[in-house]
């Protein structure tokens, strides 16, 4: 088993989803290197649209890869602001660079606060080490 991948500047769920806030307002969202390493070669990546009201814990799109197919949750609720077109056409993204270019969603949360309550590094860190 190689180095587990989990910067520390960013906040994650217990259903693999890392959060960074951006700018001054929208987080942007993504799955972790665990999520893609356990997945394998992903193929397909299904998104909301943009202007989508989407609920912390229920799923917003799902991502295809040629072992499973796995829903993505929304780590806050709010609106989709941004979503990652390249995917559409370069779905390894989430593969070679899941927490730069392999991003998936932008959200402008509606409590700014919610991104506080979801686990740090550490947190999931030990989440995925059980």
């Amino acid at each position: 088993m190689g180095p587990r991948v989990i910067p520390e500047e960013l906040r994650y769920t217990a259903e693999h989803e890392w959060v960074t806030p951006v700018k001054d307002g929208p987080v942007r969202v993504g799955i972790t290197h665990f999520a893609q390493d356990a997945l394998g070669d992903i193929v397909y990546v299904q998104l909301p649209d943009h202007g989508a009201q989407v609920q912390a814990g229920e799923p917003l799109g799902e991502v295809e890869s040629t072992k499973s197919v796995s829903e993505i949750y929304a780590p806050v609720s709010g609106t989709v602001v941004a979503r990652n077109d390249r995917l559409a056409d370069q779905p390894e993204l989430v593969n070679s660079d899941p927490y730069g270019d392999g991003w998936l969603v932008e959200i402008e949360p509606a409590d700014p606060t919610a991104v506080d309550g979801l686990l740090d590094a550490a947190g999931y860190r030990q989440l995925t080490e059980e």
